[in-house]
């Protein structure tokens, strides 16, 4: 007969009290520094500066240390030959993405795990980046630590690194009132009545919309009006993936939009089409709501 399955059996390993070793001189001024808010390494015979800091040289196998040294820092803030402050600023080189965290780890949202090269340091220091979303995240991006208000003399003193601030944002928003002229007036009136009103030169033959009383061409005086449109031909466009009240999502099209009869193109959001499919050449007709041009979407066939 088969045998039955061994029970499973769950172990807690714990040491009471946790587990206490002594830093010695190497990384007791580290921890010391860290509590400081401060960061330093420990450089070599060969003048290599090792974050963090270690005993002895992985090159060599001597010590590191070439001078006593206190746990303290010395309240002179000229460190020791041994001892060189580093960053507090690095830079990014190797990065893996933390979409969920775990219960242990250092931040409750999404952060990545990388190698920092800080600053005058010739090895990297492991430690957490808080950059919000992962597109935000890029191998050589400059980060600064975020340090604890309750530093206590441990690694985690830092609690993180974030991105160096690259970019702001400024709100921007002007009021104006606009008076059209004559020649804007019909052409607004005229879009109230989802019309686009143009205008003809009588000298050089051009059709323009909107609207205008003289040629910019010639300057010849226009009284002949005419309608165009309302569907047109895209002739050259922008993918914008800034927000826009007037946009129905982000990114969105902006294009010039050339109408059925016009010799001019206008400008004009584009929607009802994914941006990855505007093309130069599509066909669109003109959405007309609330007594104006909400934008153009592509025609649809018949």
């Amino acid at each position: 007969m088969p045998s039955e399955p061994n029970p499973e059996i769950n172990h807690v390993l714990e040491f009471p009290g946790g587990y206490t070793r002594s830093t010695g001189p190497v990384i007791g001024r580290f921890l010391t520094e860290l509590r400081a808010g401060r960061i330093v390494g420990v450089r070599t015979a060969a003048g290599k500066v090792l974050v963090p800091p270690l005993e002895y040289d992985p090159a060599t196998g001597e010590p590191t240390l070439t001078t006593p040294e206190r746990t303290a820092p010395a309240r002179d803030p000229v460190l020791s030959h041994d001892f060189v402050e580093v960053g507090p600023a690095g830079t990014v080189r190797e990065w893996t993405w933390v979409g969920e965290p775990r219960k242990n780890h250092p931040l409750d949202r999404p952060f990545a795990w990388a190698l920092i090269r800080l600053d005058a340091a010739h090895t990297s220091l492991v430690h957490a980046v808080d950059a919000g979303t992962v597109k935000a995240m890029r191998t050589g991006m400059r980060v600064w630590p975020r340090w604890r208000h309750d530093r206590v003399g441990s690694i985690t003193d830092v609690e993180c690194f974030v991105p160096e601030v690259t970019t702001i944002v400024a709100n921007v928003r002007t009021e104006y009132t606009v008076t059209p002229g004559a020649a804007l007036a019909r052409y607004l009136d005229a879009l109230t009545r989802e019309v686009f009103l143009a205008g003809r030169c009588p000298t050089c033959d051009g059709v323009y919309v909107p609207y205008r009383l003289s040629c910019p061409q010639c300057g010849s005086v226009i009284e002949e009006e005419l309608e165009v449109g309302p569907a047109g031909t895209v002739t050259t466009f922008a993918i914008n993936n800034l927000p826009d009240p007037r946009a129905p999502q982000v990114p969105f099209v902006s294009a010039y939009i050339l109408l059925d009869g016009a010799d001019t193109p206008i400008i004009a959001l584009l929607a009802e089409v994914p941006p990855e499919r505007v093309t130069e050449g599509l066909r669109v007709r003109a959405v007309f709501e609330g007594g104006t041009v909400k934008w153009f979407a592509p025609e649809r066939e018949a």
